[in-house]
């Protein structure tokens, strides 16, 4: 389609349309009231089931969020507290909050994460560097911190008494009712960090703190590392008008670890034990769980093979350790969170991949097996809660399509499997603490989150946000225009079954251009019914613009099992590549696809996918726009590289193969890279040295670089400017 034909298509299409369709503009999707609606976040039952808690934007800046709830007995939704009145000037964030909440993917200002009190009877929350704790009932917040250094990592103990923070690296008590702080550790300096995750543990295993109370809230088991063997990189934070020279710890393949401890104190007497971790150092720490008598210390360890995982238990009393279970793969172990340990103080529920699928197993305490508890060739995603008197476990999983996340349950006596959610779509659950109601945020890909309570057997109570696309919706104005895309799949030449998402143009004409978006790496998933964010109004924009838009979710991905993520095994940038070929092939049969002009883009892993689009697949692709992307594995850090490549100081050749300087020199089609000159997840470096490599293959190349702008590369004005960048580079190159 050429560019005028195209410009007097959509001229005299939006002519005939009625008032309430108009042009979804990249400028609105980013302008508040949010076209998502009164979608809320965070959403929290009260431990004593009376009220349901979440964040939610104002309607005037979507991104400044305030603390509402809605009260089970009155029925109503009310504000309890509005961000504005509590904070009088800017959020100041500590270089590390920064770090961390850019890994906790925690967005947006004002309040942004919360917690209740153990008996539902007081929230604690962090605002503008400070922290307040709220009495229900109370007139007014208690501002608990008030202090020159900036705090993090709150929580509440168990039984509500105490809160407890990390300052300049060493971790402090305060009790709530007389406010006397205490100093817990002392020794926190320079590379000693105590009760924090190091790097890799919050950006790679998700374990975002380095300290857990005890049930019964005597002790507190927390991390002590020294990040001394790290080797010292020195980047550059380049702004609009500095330049920052960043010494950072990073642990990039290959190269040493942190030194870890695990320590055990008693909060009265400040007494410590040490937990014997091994003889060998090399390891990763990926998990810390009391048992219910909270005199049993359970850890999650892994080689740096991540090849083994052992579960192990340390007694208090008597010092002594066992191994509870271990996991082995010849590929690599999947983390995850689904410990459980019982009220019974007997037994434990587990989840596994040991059958080539993510299910759930039961285990007494002393680390027998009594069963497996779910079976089939499909995942369980994440255990939501057990209700151990009517014996079930609540779980969300793909039992039946893996495009799908449905809330399920299973018995503890006879493995009985029921389904609970019907609606087709994606449920994100949440329950009370007794396992009697659920908070339902379901979505499907063309409708955004509704928000409803139900009780455990799936009964509807109420909306808490039924977000309907009525004439009040900001969404309203754009339904004529929007299209629905097909979500389905085909098989490759081997059999494999791969799913895709198409989106195409409403009015068809002979030829359209495409674009391929895609991510392609590991513990990741595109092709869901579910609401996809901006990114999924931006695949409208291009859509109503006539592009075609393909997504694919290529071997390697998650939520297939163990079989369809392992061939990515010591060859990254291979099978993935291979099937996004597949992917390619399928759109060349379908009539309306002008396979001369098919572009890929993709950020992070799917910036690293563009490259090797482009670079091994030129004749596919014509033109790519890489974000943010990985071009050379041994750059990147050491628990995610090493889990799916091994270690480059012996599998050197692998990573030489998945690195995308080799292929380079190939470049056919039209390239744009983008990065943020700040990012320490994807240092900017991987985009500078490719830069220089293609220049000095004298191969012409596109770049964006974002001043200040971190992995994820944030902000409404920032966002204009980089969908605009990606589509103007699409429309340029293809004549839209």
């Amino acid at each position: 389609m050429k560019k005028l034909t195209c410009l007097l298509f959509l001229g005299l299409s939006f002519m005939t349309n009625t008032s309430h369709s108009d042009t979804l503009s990249i400028e609105r999707i980013f302008t508040s009231p949010a076209l998502d609606g009164s979608a809320p976040r965070n959403l929290k039952i009260s431990p004593d089931g009376k009220r349901v808690t979440f964040l939610q934007g104002k309607s005037s800046d979507y991104e400044r969020l305030d603390l509402w709830e809605y009260d089970l007995k009155t029925k109503k939704t009310q504000i309890l507290f509005n961000s504005d009145d509590l904070s009088s000037g800017p959020e100041a964030l500590s270089d590390e909050e920064k770090a961390r909440r850019e890994r906790m993917r925690l967005s947006g200002t004002g309040i942004v994460s919360y917690e209740w009190s153990p008996d539902g009877t007081a929230l604690l929350f962090p605002l503008a560097g400070d922290l307040y704790y709220f009495k229900l009932g109370a007139k007014k917040a208690l501002q608990l911190l008030d202090t020159p250094e900036f705090e993090t990592d709150f929580k509440l103990s168990p039984n509500g008494n105490y809160v407890s923070y990390v300052r300049n690296q060493d971790l402090y008590i305060k009790h709530i009712k007389n406010g006397v702080e205490t100093r817990l550790t002392h020794d926190g300096q320079g590379n000693i960090k105590n009760a924090m995750a190091e790097f890799v543990a919050q950006e790679e295993m998700s374990r975002m703190t380095g300290y857990w109370w005890s049930p019964d809230e005597r002790y507190i088991a927390f991390t002590q590392i020294d990040e001394s063997p790290v080797q010292q990189v020195t980047r550059s934070e380049i702004y609009a008008d500095s330049i920052q020279m960043i010494t950072q710890r990073y642990p990039a393949a290959g190269t040493p670890n942190v030194l870890i401890k695990l320590a055990v104190m008693d909060v009265a007497s400040q007494q410590t034990q040490w937990v014997d971790l091994g003889e060998d150092k090399d390891i990763y720490l990926n998990r810390v769980d009391w048992m219910a008598d909270s005199r049993n210390l359970t850890y999650q360890m892994q080689p740096r093979s991540q090849q083994t995982l052992l579960l192990k238990a340390y007694n208090l009393h008597d010092k002594k350790q066992s191994t509870l279970l271990t996991e082995t793969s010849a590929m690599w172990i999947n983390l995850h969170d689904d410990l459980h340990f019982l009220s019974d103080k007997k037994q434990f529920v587990w989840a596994s991949e040991r059958d080539g699928f993510k299910h759930l197993y039961l285990y007494n305490n002393d680390g027998t097996l009594v069963k497996q508890l779910t079976k089939g060739p499909w995942v369980v995603d994440d255990i939501k809660a057990i209700d151990e008197k009517k014996q079930l476990i609540y779980f969300t999983g793909r039992v039946d399509t893996p495009t799908e996340a449905h809330l399920y349950s299973v018995s503890l006596k006879n493995d009985e499997l029921k389904r609970i959610t019907q609606r087709r779509g994606f449920h994100n659950i949440s329950f009370s603490q007794d396992a009697s109601i659920y908070v339902d945020n379901f979505s499907t890909v063309n409708s955004p989150a509704q928000v409803s309570l139900h009780r455990a057997n799936g009964e509807h109570i109420t909306w808490l946000s039924e977000n309907a696309i009525d004439t009040n919706h900001p969404l309203f104005a754009y339904q004529e225009q929007w299209v629905k895309p097909d979500i389905a799949s085909f098989k490759a030449e081997d059999g494999t079954e791969l799913y895709y998402r198409l989106y195409k143009p409403q009015n068809l004409q002979e030829k359209h251009p495409v674009i391929v978006y895609l991510y392609g790496g590991p513990h990741a998933q595109q092709v869901t019914n579910s609401w996809a964010g901006n990114r999924g109004l931006l695949f409208q924009h291009w859509v109503n613009k006539g592009y075609v838009v393909f997504t694919l979710d290529n071997r390697g991905s998650n939520y297939r099992g163990k079989a369809f993520e392992d061939p990515i095994y010591k060859k990254m940038g291979d099978i993935e590549v291979r099937d996004q070929i597949e992917g390619v092939k399928f759109l060349r049969n379908l009539p309306y696809v002008d396979a001369t002009r098919i572009g890929i883009h993709g950020h992070s892993y799917g910036g690293y996918m563009t490259l090797m689009g482009m670079f091994k697949a030129g004749d596919y692709f014509q033109a790519g726009v890489a974000g943010a992307p990985v071009t050379d594995w041994e750059l990147y850090d050491t628990f995610y590289t090493e889990r799916y490549m091994g270690d480059p100081r012996t599998d050197k050749a692998a990573y030489t193969a998945s690195s995308v300087f080799p292929y380079a020199k190939d470049l056919k089609g039209d390239l744009l890279i983008y990065h943020g000159m700040a990012d320490d997840n994807v240092l900017f470096t991987h985009s500078t040295m490719l830069y220089k490599h293609l220049q000095d293959l004298a191969i012409p190349f596109e770049s964006m670089d974002y001043p200040g702008k971190k992995h994820s590369i944030n902000g409404k004005n920032t966002g204009i400017h980089l969908y605009k960048t990606i589509t103007n580079f699409f429309d340029k190159h293809f004549g839209m």
